[in-house]
């Protein structure tokens, strides 16, 4: 009798003890602290620390620009395994973590559109792809780059994807979020370039396709969102009825921004000064390097590769393209071209 009642008492304190450590190593795995707590105190192994579950609690600023650029602070708990981090699913840079802070440099928005964006928190580290957008280089292979007769559907590209892929946000060890919205004048100059870099604002400014090329009058639009006015010498009325050359035209609006710099806060820089290049920057194209512009971008995109070489991309029309890269277009494009920018000093 007592031996039947031993040999049934231990096995329900193994029964028991079983169900203890099955608990303990459920718990440990995702990080929960109460079953772990109790494994370790019914075998009397040892006082082992669980890690404390990343947890978001607030996002500072709450609302970025579209340019990005500036410095985001989450605050929360747990966040000393942060290591890399995606902003509407695009990986931000200069990542640092302690336990109750994570920042990071912010991109700027993809496609520069006002809305919220998933601030996303991996344990790991996630290598930015070097350039942030996510649509197209928009460079094509049918170049018309401000040649006479070129028409809107025959100048733009094929989008093609060009970024690195990044971690779903579904696997994010913590989340956020945070609104991007057109806070400065680059912002609503971006927010215009990417809005009609294919979709032309025909009603208000019409099209210079069929009698040369549209790329300057679509860079006069940009800088009229940045928040230029019309003047006298440089304007675009009545759906491009009544136009000047300053407005449409590359050769005459070079020039013109070169005489008028010091009024518009602009710096005429060389090919080689590309570090001073800023994103709604001009660029002018020389394709036969005869010192007379053939096309005009607004720089869309700055970034350094891991080499050091420093990309431009930038929006056009004809050829039409949201993110189309300087060097490819000079080099592959139109080889023995070359390119200068007119930057703005604040």
């Amino acid at each position: 009798m007592t031996a039947s009642f031993t040999r049934r008492s231990l096995l329900s304190l193994a029964g028991a003890t079983g169900i203890g450590l099955a608990v303990a190593a459920c718990s440990s795995g995702n990080g929960g602290g109460k079953g772990a707590g109790k494994g370790s105190g019914a075998d009397g192994g040892g006082s082992s620390t669980p890690t404390a579950k990343p947890v978001a609690k607030s996002v500072s600023p709450a609302q970025v620009p579209l340019a990005g650029g500036v410095t985001i602070t989450v605050a929360g708990t747990g966040l000393a395994a942060v290591k890399g981090v995606t902003v509407g699913g695009v990986a931000a840079r200069d990542v640092t973590a302690t336990a109750t802070k994570v920042t990071f440099t912010a991109p700027h928005q993809a496609m520069y559109t006002a809305g919220s964006a998933d601030v996303a928190l991996f344990t790991s580290a996630i290598e930015p792809s070097p350039s942030a957008n996510q649509s197209s280089d928009g460079n094509g292979s049918a170049a018309n780059d401000g040649q006479t007769g070129a028409t809107q559907d025959s100048a733009t590209a094929t989008p093609t994807p060009t970024t690195a892929p990044v971690p779903d946000a579904a696997t994010a060890v913590a989340t956020s979020t945070l609104a991007y919205a057109a806070l400065t004048d680059v912002d609503r100059q971006l927010q215009y370039a990417m809005a009609h870099w294919k979709d032309y604002n025909l009603a208000e400014y019409g099209t210079m396709n069929p009698i040369g090329g549209d790329c300057a009058n679509y860079v006069s639009q940009t800088l009229i969102a940045r928040g230029w006015e019309q003047r006298s010498d440089w304007y675009n009325r009545s759906a491009g009825a009544e136009h000047t050359a300053t407005w449409t035209y590359c050769p005459t609006m070079d020039p013109w921004l070169t005489t008028n710099a010091a009024e518009f806060g602009l710096t005429r820089r060389s090919l080689d000064e590309r570090d001073k290049v800023k994103v709604g920057d001009i660029v002018f194209y020389d394709w036969n390097d005869n010192d007379s512009p053939d096309h005009t971008t607004i720089v869309s995109e700055v970034f350094t590769e891991p080499d050091g070489t420093i990309r431009i991309k930038s929006a056009s029309h004809n050829q039409d393209g949201p993110y189309r890269d300087l060097d490819e277009m000079i080099t592959v494009q139109h080889p023995g071209g070359t390119a200068w920018f007119h930057t703005f000093d604040a």
